[in-house]
């Protein structure tokens, strides 16, 4: 993340540190309610929907690094049974802990002279920024590390019948005859044969018919 964004301090996820004041040590604790992102989960799968309700309890820890951040989510996930396919809803709770680097201090917290020269060692890190950190990546991890990558609507949900579709859990009494291959070409070929003794037997029938008329 590049140290050198404006963030917006009316974006509900990112968080004023500035009461801490930089001293080690010093700690702060928040609450609060904010609307979950656009794509928030594992897309396509289960998620929590966008502008739903996502409840933080947050501790703000200052360090001579930065500002370390721990803290739990809380929402309600909606997504599709991966067997039955059948909507669901679960309750999520996903705990999460984050350091945020001061942009001009090094890994021991002591003032860089060029703070940022190294971009690769920068890559994976999330800095302070004017004394606001910005909460959304390390919340969008959290809630994908805690959601399952195969959701179903109950453990033993046996899903769908795979010869026609039905759902098992609404009928489990549910089963189709088994029909012996071998012998599907047989049965096949016995039915034309009745089919067609029929055929003469009516045929039959009708020449008998014509003759008593005449």
């Amino acid at each position: 993340m590049a140290h050198n964004a404006r963030l917006d301090h009316r974006n509900p996820l990112v968080l004023d540190t500035h009461e801490l004041g930089r001293r080690p040590g010093a700690l702060q604790r928040l609450s609060r309610s904010v609307p979950a992102p656009k794509d928030l989960g594992l897309k396509g799968v289960v998620g929590v929907p966008e502008g739903a309700p996502v409840e933080l309890e947050i501790r703000l820890e200052s360090v001579m690094e930065g500002v370390l951040v721990t803290g739990t989510a809380r929402a309600r996930a909606e997504g599709e049974c991966v067997r039955c396919l059948e909507p669901l809803r679960l309750d999520l709770e996903a705990d999460f802990q984050e350091m945020f680097s001061y942009p001009d201090a090094d890994d021991r917290g002591r003032v860089s002279a060029e703070p940022g020269d190294d971009a690769e060692d920068d890559e994976d890190m999330l800095f302070v920024e004017d004394g606001l950190i910005d909460l959304e990546s390390t919340l969008r991890d959290a809630v994908v590390l805690a959601l399952p990558m195969q959701p179903v609507c109950q453990e033993d949900c046996p899903g769908l019948c795979s010869e026609c579709g039905v759902r098992l859990a609404d009928d489990p009494d549910h089963h189709h005859d088994a029909v012996d291959i071998r012998w599907a070409a047989l049965q096949g070929l016995a039915d034309s044969l009745r089919d067609g003794e029929k055929d003469e037997t009516s045929g039959a029938d009708a020449s008998a018919d014509e003759k008593q008329e005449k």
